[in-house]
């Protein structure tokens, strides 16, 4: 059900930011813990890339279902949860997208409890988690060009 047409431009804008950023953090996540806490501009840096990583993820999902699905206001959970019930992403890594949209309201609106060392963390153990969702609306873009240029 396409309500009007998506601005793929405007995903992939949203794209190449999140592999910028992507980028960014993957550099951050090479320096040894002990130096990368040394410096109190390196958690800052990767809150700052990892945070606008996010926004920029449930932009997209937002717009998604938006133009295709008529959503007006919905909040990143529900965004998370829709896009893996129709069939945007793969419903499983739906569950993902869940956590990373918790995680995205934690750095927003209880920032004073994200420590340094759950970014280092996540750093370590979850940017494939993002690299996933680029590659699941990768996916859906071509899916869609090839649905609409009929």
């Amino acid at each position: 059900m396409v309500i009007s047409r998506l601005h793929i431009d405007r995903i992939e804008e949203n794209l190449s930011l999140i592999q910028e950023f992507l980028s960014e953090l993957k550099r951050l996540s090479e320096i040894p813990e002990d130096e990368f806490f040394r410096d109190k501009r390196n958690p800052a840096a990767a809150e700052s890339y990892l945070r606008r990583s996010l926004e920029a993820v449930f932009d997209i999902g937002r717009h998604i279902l938006s133009k295709s699905y008529g959503f007006k206001e919905i909040e990143y959970k529900k965004i998370a949860m829709e896009l893996g019930d129709r069939g945007i992403v793969d419903k499983e890594y739906a569950k993902t997208l869940l956590k990373m949209a918790g995680y995205r309201n934690r750095m927003v609106h209880v920032y004073h409890e994200v420590t340094p060392q759950e970014i280092y963390n996540i750093l370590q153990r979850h940017l494939s988690d993002i690299e996933h969702f680029i590659s699941e609306i990768v996916r859906f873009i071509e899916s869609y060009k090839r649905e609409t240029s009929d």
